[in-house]
């Protein structure tokens, strides 16, 4: 006699980070029912049978937080048998990097990603996951500049940097770097940053940044 097909459902979580100075934050919102009423979670419910995985994504973060028009791609299937109280339920990730001004949700809060409370499910190891992902894209991708306004300065690049890797960086040695690179496009434009000179905007200039990866360039800092 064969054996009973498990009963598997499937969810989609949504994970929005965005960059508040030289802070990473996080979109969480409180579960409005069980399990873990009231406790802070990711954003997320299930999949209709009649719409794709995206389409899931789409439409949770928008009813449950009010945000809509965002690029979100997928990051990880989490699987655990034991995620969920409720039975056996596989979720798809989705992450979106946010640039300011950060869309205000309707529910839920910015929360930082280092300073996270207590989560419900398993979405402490999703958020965790996310995180070291985005560090291991910073040397192939231009994901720290996913962050930034259109134009931004040095301090700006920097800031993301650190919010993403977790450490601070050499102020001197970074900008070497960077501007050694040849992706940034200077403008002719300034703004004030505190009590210093007013400091100069740059644009990033993406297709650059391309044809130094084919020539297999690795973005370490």
């Amino acid at each position: 006699m064969p054996l009973p097909r498990p009963q598997i459902q499937l969810s989609v979580d949504c994970i929005l980070l965005f960059l508040d100075g030289h802070t990473l934050r996080t979109l969480l919102i409180r579960r409005p029912i069980p399990p873990h009423l009231g406790t802070w979670a990711l954003p997320g419910g299930f999949v209709r049978p009649d719409e794709s995985l995206e389409a899931a994504a789409a439409r949770v973060l928008a009813v449950e937080t009010g945000v809509r028009d965002v690029y979100l791609e997928q990051l990880y299937t989490f699987g655990d048998p034991g995620r969920d109280p409720r039975g056996r339920v596989v979720t798809a990730a989705y992450i979106a990097l946010v640039r300011p001004p950060a869309p205000e949700p309707r529910e839920g809060a910015w929360t930082p990603m280092d300073a996270l409370p207590d989560l419900a499910f398993d979405h402490l190891t999703i958020l965790d996951y996310a995180r070291q992902r985005l560090k291991y894209k910073l040397e192939y991708s231009p994901v720290g500049f996913r962050l930034l306004p259109e134009e931004f300065t040095l301090k700006r690049v920097q800031d993301a940097y650190e919010a993403i890797l977790g450490r601070a960086l050499d102020k001197r040695n970074f900008r070497k770097k960077l501007l050694s690179l040849k992706v940034l496009k200077p403008l002719a434009k300034f703004v004030r940053e505190g009590p210093h000179r007013p400091a100069r905007l740059y644009r990033f200039e993406e297709e650059k940044w391309e044809r130094l990866k084919e020539k297999g360039n690795v973005f370490v800092f």
